[in-house]
C-alpha cells in the first residue's frame, strides 16, 4: 500500500525510506493486527501465494486513490491544452515523465487537501481492518471488484472534464472569437494578441476550478472509508 500510494510510491521519495516506513507500521500495527503463528505458512509455495496475496490487497486500496488523482491531473492536462501550454512541459517528480504545469498544480492542491482531511489516517485504518475482514493470505477476485475498477476508470474521465469544464467552455469560447476576428481582420496578428490573453483567461478560471477540486475531495472522502471496505469486502470474496 505504501510502495503505490500517490506520493510515497513516486521515485522521488527514497526506496529506503519507504522499505522503512513499512517497517515502522509494521511494527506499530502487530499489538493490534490478530495474527497468530498458526496462520503463517510452513513452507515456500504457501508463502509466495501469502506474499502475492497481501501484495494485491495494498495495490487494490492504492489504486482507488490513485485513480481520483488521475482524474485531477486529467483535468490539468486539458486545460494546459485549451491554454496553448501543451507545448511547455515540466517533470514530474512522481513519474519522471513530462507532464504539464497544471496538472502539478491541480495534483499537489489535491494532495494536500486529501492529507490535510486526513485521508492518509482513513487508508491506514482501512488497511488495519482488512486483516480482521480478509484471512491471512486469502485473495479473491471477483467480478465485483473487476467492474468497479472499471466503472471507477471511466468516472475518472467524467471527473476530470466535469471540474475543468468552466475553464474548457471559456477558452474554447475565446479560441472560437478569435477565429471569428481573425477572418474579419486578416491583417491582425491573432497568435500574439491570443496567446496571452488564452494563459490569463485560463489562470483564472482554473483557480475557479481548484475550489471545485476542493469541494469534490471533500466530498470524496465522506464516503471514502465506505468506498474500501466494499473493496475488503470483494476481496474476501464477498
Amino acid at each position: 500500500m505504501i510502495f503505490m500510494f500517490p506520493l510515497l510510491g513516486s521515485p522521488m521519495f527514497p526506496m529506503f525510506a519507504k522499505a522503512g516506513l513499512s517497517i515502522i507500521i509494521s511494527f506499530l500495527l502487530y499489538p493490534i493486527v490478530p495474527v497468530t503463528p498458526e496462520q503463517l505458512p510452513d513452507n515456500v509455495i504457501d508463502g509466495s501465494i501469502l506474499v502475492v496475496s497481501e501484495t494485491l490487497i495494498g495495490f487494490s486500496l492504492s489504486l482507488t486513490v490513485t485513480i481520483f488523482f488521475g482524474a485531477i491531473q486529467l483535468t490539468g492536462q486539458l486545460i494546459s491544452m485549451q491554454m496553448g501550454l501543451s507545448m511547455i512541459n515540466v517533470v514530474d517528480p512522481q513519474t519522471g515523465a513530462n507532464v504539464s504545469i497544471m496538472d502539478q498544480i491541480g495534483y499537489w492542491v489535491v494532495l494536500l487537501v486529501f492529507l490535510i482531511l486526513n485521508g492518509h489516517y482513513m487508508m491506514i485504518s482501512v488497511f488495519v481492518d482488512s486483516f480482521r475482514l480478509i484471512q491471512l493470505g486469502q485473495f479473491d477476485l471477483k467480478y465485483g471488484l473487476l467492474r468497479h475498477f472499471f466503472d471507477q476508470t471511466t468516472i475518472l474521465f467524467e471527473l476530470g472534464i466535469k471540474i475543468g469544464a468552466p475553464a474548457i467552455a471559456a477558452l474554447m469560447f475565446t479560441n472560437v472569437a478569435f477565429g471569428i476576428i481573425g477572418k474579419f481582420s486578416p491583417q491582425m496578428n491573432i497568435m500574439m494578441v491570443a496567446f496571452p490573453f488564452n494563459i490569463g483567461i485560463g489562470l483564472v478560471l482554473f483557480g475557479v476550478s481548484l475550489d471545485i477540486i476542493l469541494s469534490i475531495t471533500q466530498t470524496y472522502l465522506i464516503d471514502f472509508r465506505t468506498l474500501l471496505n466494499s473493496i475488503i469486502v470483494w476481496l474476501r470474496g464477498g
